[in-house]
């Protein structure tokens, strides 16, 4: 199998690492993380990039590209620990795209094309844990349209964004909906999350919503799938950063007089890293690769893919912080910043204890399929 990437791909890659580096520094970022954890200004250098259209077909002015290029996106926005929730808008553009009617299609993509218009996943409750069929938010129709009745937590820049992808109860199954933040019955709480984003919990009471599609389970599994891969992909791009800042400190660092890296104890425990990177990177290109698969075997490998991505991250941030011992734990050095991101990274779209349920419960359905 051929893993190169094409050469449209590596200049994604070149063009988005370029801002990173120049256009959102470590100091540009912790300011941005003290100052609430979202930056207009910088999501609207993202979208003037082109990234916003990644997943939105030319149709609705978008680039039409897939998985892969959206995997080279979030890696390198990993390595700037960018606090912008950009996966958000890969999930919006892809289940838009794939699940609303025209003139919805016709209303919003073009603007979340663009970054006019931020659209996040408002998914999770307080009683649901990471159970997607576990959902209390209420659906209402009337001859005006529908109403939601709903309380959403840990929204991505949830007081930040123009509107909402929200799963409700809609006449006894789940189906998915467009909220604008704007609406009346819209009410808001933002706060600043450990690894310097943002989020917010969302209430929303007899809130004016868009019917996305009845089918609303199966939209919202596609949306937290992709969501997995675009974490896993940011992930090793973390990873990936926190490794070179650990092994540039051990070079650097001197103990006995003599620079710690030559340490042969030391140099196992990075070797150790490093292969945890390895393996998470496979299994991030394995999730890629799968989202478009069959909706079985897709959540499949997002589950396996999380797993082991949820175990490298621990692994990886815990061995950098040691390494770097008391200084890797302060607000003023940067890899205290790039452990907590891990940490954070490790929870998100169900943690790693999560996955490993699902992994072994698919692993019983098929063992009983061939019993």
């Amino acid at each position: 199998m051929d893993f190169d990437f094409t050469d449209d791909q590596e200049q994604l890659r070149d063009a988005v690492r370029k801002w990173v580096d120049k256009g959102y520094d470590f100091e540009r970022r912790r300011g941005i993380a003290k100052a609430g954890g979202f930056s207009r200004e910088a999501y609207g250098q993202i979208a003037e990039l082109g990234l916003c259209g990644l997943y939105i077909p030319e149709a609705n002015d978008g680039l039409g590209m897939g998985p892969v290029e959206g995997m080279v996106v979030m890696e390198e926005l990993g390595r700037g620990i960018v606090a912008e929730p950009f996966a958000q808008t890969l999930i919006a553009g892809a289940v838009l795209s794939s699940y609303a009617p025209d003139a919805v299609k016709t209303a919003w993509l073009p603007k979340i094309a663009s970054g006019e218009a931020l659209v996040v996943l408002a998914h999770q409750e307080r009683a649901a844990r990471y159970k997607l069929d576990s959902c209390e938010a209420k659906a209402t129709s009337a001859p005006t349209g529908w109403t939601l009745s709903a309380t959403k937590t840990i929204v991505p820049a949830g007081d930040q964004a123009d509107a909402f992808i929200v799963p409700a109860q809609a006449n006894g199954k789940i189906a998915l909906f467009l909220v604008e933040r704007s609406a009346a019955g819209v009410t808001t709480r933002g706060y600043g999350t450990q690894d310097g984003g943002r989020a917010a919990d969302v209430l929303l009471k007899d809130t004016p919503a868009t019917l996305i599609t009845l089918d609303g389970l199966a939209a919202l599994e596609h949306a937290v799938d992709i969501g997995i891969a675009a974490t896993c992909a940011e992930a090793v791009g973390v990873m990936d950063k926190t490794l070179a800042i650990t092994v540039e400190y051990m070079n650097t660092r001197k103990q006995f007089g003599v620079v710690i890296s030559s340490f042969q104890a030391l140099r196992h425990r990075v070797a150790d890293m490093k292969m945890q990177l390895e393996l998470a990177r496979s299994m991030s290109y394995y999730a890629s690769l799968k989202l478009n698969a069959p909706a079985a075997e897709r959540r499949a490998a997002m589950a396996r893919a999380k797993y082991q991505l949820g175990n490298s991250m621990r692994y990886v941030g815990q061995q950098a912080v040691q390494l770097h011992g008391g200084i890797g734990v302060t607000d003023e050095y940067i890899v205290s910043h790039y452990f907590k991101k891990l940490t954070q990274m490790e929870m998100s779209f169900g943690d790693t204890l999560h996955h490993l349920g699902e992994v072994s419960a698919r692993m019983q359905d098929t063992a009983g399929v061939f019993a």
